[in-house]
């Protein structure tokens, strides 16, 4: 057997420049990984920092400012990608590391690959305690690391060389299967980094993988199939894991043969053009008028490549009555609705489930309704996002800027990709933003990371360079983590940023008071301050101090010339407004349980908490239970 004398790092980085997957349309083989993301420390520049730079061809490595930020610049990127290809990423032991982890727990909630590749302590222990080791007093085999076990989908300390000969093959399965797909988290000693070992030169042939897609079972179609020849009132919710198996085709082609009208959970948006006749926008908390009405008349709900979360199903209170088919590629999910479980890929499925269908069609009474309230519906969105000129002295909301946004370009829908992730925009972007293209809404949203907007936007960026991609958020996420702007400007990616400017947590200043809370510790005028009081930021001198173009605009006019420019300039360019956080789009949405307290001095925590026990009463029993048929 021929072998070749490398160090671990060595045989790891070359590993992962032999793997690529094959592009189900094109057949193109391309690298499975885009790069790799690293900040050097002690921990890891010695060992894979030399063997980064032997491969740098191969596999580019870039410098990022932060390690939470890389992170989800990678996970984005997987993300834009539709799980098919990804990025791995590398820090130094001890805050490196940790500053990972927020990162780790995202990809896992999204259901989304990333390769985490932190240093760690020296298995000899020679230097113990080593710079920024942990000790644990009972364990000397732990390390900050250990904290990434709950957060990843596969997780292995790598104390011998050789353990990468069975390491990375199981780290490749689960980034590239549909069920198991999540971020996986390989610790590297940093003396094993750089040991050596005689390593199977068949090890490093270049290996093409295909995201294998499970096909259904005749047992579960038939059952699924039964289900909805017996519905009167079916409703579609296309799921995160309708894009990611690229079943936009099929789930128009199953609208448009049997007329079922479909609503979009926030990581499915996109999956069906939002001027498609059947589609009704989203679905729950943060949903459309027309999609919550039919929901909750819905007899058969048919969950398509959703996780079920609280704000698509309204916390369990949306469609109490209707029957869920579930039909998820992960068995995990498909057993959440409780009544059929369909387990198989989403386009595999719905087609096979279309086929079992073979000449019906929901009653036409409730097609046309759903085509009349989805065009209602639109008509309700071209209404709030034209609005153009404010009364004196009145700032925008969210609404009104969205529609600038989308103006700025005669194809937003096709052209662009907006990303977000927390605050208030969420809601506002998933009932207004419009697209026609899967994966034109970038929106996190499974753990709603606060941050993750501009080094996602960056990511993003390097998977889709022909898209223009415009990332929205607060000013409160803003100051949590902007330094990826730096980044871009770095390496030439340029993205539009749009920050909104509320003075605050706005969302749960406004959440706070509905819970009956008096107004505390939100907004900045509602916290504590020294005598100078709080600061007035200058958002747009920030990030030119980052390399960016910026300014600071007053009204959406003023915003629309600056969309223009910002369209115009290659490089990252960030236009600040000034925002009213009181208003939001009133129409649409559901209800969503946040627990308010039984005994309180207040009067309207009292009147919250009737409000809250009387809403539980419309929740599904026990929701994952089959529902009486």
């Amino acid at each position: 057997m021929s072998t070749l004398r490398l160090t671990m790092s060595q045989a790891l980085v070359r590993h992962l420049a032999a793997q690529y997957v094959r592009d189900e349309e094109s057949g193109e083989q391309l690298p499975l990984f885009g790069g790799v993301f690293a900040i050097f420390g002690h921990g890891n520049v010695a060992g894979l920092g030399e063997a980064l730079y032997q491969h740098r061809e191969q596999l580019p490595t870039y410098r990022a400012h932060n390690e939470q930020a890389m992170a989800n610049a990678a996970i984005a990127y997987a993300k834009a990608h539709m799980r098919r290809r990804m990025m791995a990423v590398t820090s130094s032991i001890g805050p490196g590391a940790t500053n990972l982890l927020t990162s780790a727990a995202l990809a896992h909630v999204n259901r989304l690959p990333v390769l985490l590749l932190p240093g760690d302590i020296f298995v000899s222990r020679a230097p113990d305690p080593v710079l920024q080791q942990l000790e644990d007093f009972g364990d000397g085999t732990v390390s900050v690391n250990d904290c990434f076990r709950p957060v990843s989908r596969y997780f292995d300390r790598i104390v011998k060389p050789q353990q990468l000969l069975t390491a990375l093959p199981r780290a490749m399965h689960v980034l590239t299967d549909a069920a198991l797909c999540g971020p996986v988290t390989l610790a590297l000693p940093q003396d094993v980094q750089a040991e050596a070992f005689d390593w199977p030169e068949t090890f490093f042939a270049p290996r093409v993988h295909s995201i294998r897609r499970l096909p259904p079972t005749q047992e579960d179609i038939g059952a699924a199939a039964q289900a909805l020849r017996h519905a009167k009132h079916p409703v579609l919710i296309a799921g995160g894991g309708a894009l990611y198996a690229q079943a936009s085709d099929a789930v128009r082609r199953f609208a448009d043969t049997h007329g079922v009208p479909v609503a979009e959970t926030q990581a499915g948006k996109g999956t069906l053009s939002w001027q498609h006749p059947l589609q009704l926008g989203p679905a729950g908390v943060c949903g459309s008028t027309a999609a919550n009405e039919l929901l909750a008349e819905a007899d058969v709900v048919l969950a398509v490549g959703t996780r079920l979360q609280d704000f698509t199903t309204g916390s369990n209170a949306l469609y109490p009555g209707a029957r869920v088919i579930t039909l998820n590629v992960n068995s995990y999910d498909a057993l959440k609705g409780g009544d059929v479980q369909l387990l198989a890929d989403a386009r595999l499925g719905l087609e096979a489930l279309s086929s079992a269908l073979d000449g019906w069609r929901v009653d036409a009474g409730w097609k046309n309704r759903a085509e009349q309230i989805a065009q209602a519906w639109r008509n309700t969105v071209d209404d709030i996002t034209s609005h153009r000129e404010l009364a004196p002295g009145t700032l925008p909301y969210d609404g009104e800027i969205i529609g600038a946004v989308q103006r700025s370009h005669p194809d937003s829908a096709r052209h662009d990709i907006v990303v977000c992730a927390a605050g208030t925009l969420p809601a506002e972007l998933e009932k207004l933003w419009r697209t026609d293209t899967p994966g034109g809404y970038h929106m996190e949203y499974g753990y709603s990371c606060m941050g993750y907007e501009i080094a996602g936007g960056l990511g993003v960026k390097m998977a889709k360079p022909e898209c223009e991609v415009i990332v929205m958020l607060g000013d409160g996420s803003y100051l949590m983590l902007n330094s990826e702007i730096a980044t871009s400007v770095m390496l030439g990616l340029k993205l539009i940023i749009v920050v909104l400017d509320n003075r605050g947590f706005g969302c749960i200043n406004r959440l706070q008071q509905a819970c009956g809370g008096a107004p505390f510790n939100n907004m900045l005028d509602d916290c504590l301050q020294g005598a100078d009081g709080a600061p007035a930021i200058d958002f747009a001198t920030h990030a030119r101090s980052m390399g960016a173009h910026a300014e600071h605009v007053h009204s959406i006019a003023e915003l629309e010339q600056a969309l223009a420019r910002a369209r115009a300039s290659t490089r990252t360019y960030l236009i600040a407004i000034d925002t009213d956080h009181r208003r939001t789009t009133e129409v649409g949405g559901a209800w969503w349980e946040v627990a308010v307290p039984e005994v309180s001095a207040r009067d309207a925590v009292k009147d919250a908490r009737r409000a809250y026990e009387t809403a539980k009463q419309q929740q599904r029993p026990f929701p994952g239970q089959p529902h009486d048929a």
